[in-house]
């Protein structure tokens, strides 16, 4: 059995949080059809989430990870990184499993952007914003053009099932046998994880997930069924040339959108 821990809360929605409704060129243009990265490693590491619920921690370790690899070089994020910021965003006190009650994501990334994700050498602050769910070719773009999709899903127990060498299921999917447990979105409970890239647009397309150390191949139609909540996170600084990232007037409205929300954050 391979230990793995949830800990996303459910979705919230604060009073002014930063939205990308506002980089309107950059959300309203036609995502990619098909986002291949197969010959990309964006070397996902656990960060911690095998013991602890710091998904939502480990989630942003892992975005400055997938965000580094498409520029060709790596950032080391290790495990004590993600637990010191899983601690600093959600109240965590090393040592004392009674605070290990894991994170609502957009306090976690209000702290990101705040306090910044410190790291041995350095800490990396993030632009961020956030998409509705329904809207999946936001969702394309954010994965196109800033690397990852941050996202907050609902797990059932079905999902967690794992083979006798304590693989999970090849692909998720919303057609389980029996066997795997309940398929009920949210039986297992909340999870952070990102969308790296997909195989096409239909509901049976492949896409690809970043979790627990690995890639996880899953469905269209699994990801809109558990999905509780969406949003970008931009790492300008790290963002290779090239990419469909936003630009001009966009990105200044995300840089607005975030300063508004700071001003407005206790």
């Amino acid at each position: 059995m391979t230990l793995r821990k949830l800990g996303c809360h459910p979705a919230r929605i604060h009073a002014c949080q930063p939205l990308l409704s506002g980089m309107r060129a950059f959300m309203a243009r036609t995502a990619p059809q098909h986002l291949g990265r197969e010959w990309i490693d964006p070397a996902p590491r656990m960060l911690g989430n095998d013991v602890l619920g710091n998904c939502t921690a480990a989630g942003i370790g892992n975005h400055i990870r997938a965000t580094a690899a498409l520029g060709g070089y790596q950032i080391a994020v290790d495990t004590d990184d993600a637990v010191r910021f899983y601690a600093r965003s959600t109240g965590y006190v090393p040592g004392n499993p009674l605070t290990d009650k894991g994170g609502v994501e957009v306090d976690v990334l209000a702290t990101a952007l705040r306090a910044g994700y410190a790291l041995a050498d350095q800490a990396l602050y993030p632009l961020w914003g956030s998409v509705d769910t329904c809207d999946l070719n936001g969702i394309r773009n954010i994965t196109a053009g800033l690397s990852a999709a941050y996202l907050g899903v609902r797990l059932a127990m079905a999902d967690m099932w794992e083979d006798a060498t304590g693989s999970l299921a090849p692909v998720w999917d919303t057609v389980t046998p029996a066997s795997h447990g309940d398929p009920t979105p949210g039986s297992a409970g909340g999870h952070c994880l990102l969308l790296w890239d997909y195989d096409g647009t239909a509901d049976t397309d492949p896409i690809t997930l970043l979790t627990w150390g690995s890639l996880q191949k899953a469905t269209w139609r699994w990801l809109r069924s558990r999905l509780m909540e969406a949003h970008g996170l931009a790492w300008r600084q790290l963002l290779p040339g090239g990419m469909l990232a936003p630009t001009g007037q966009d990105w200044d409205a995300l840089v607005a959108a975030n300063e508004a929300y700071l001003t407005g954050l206790p």
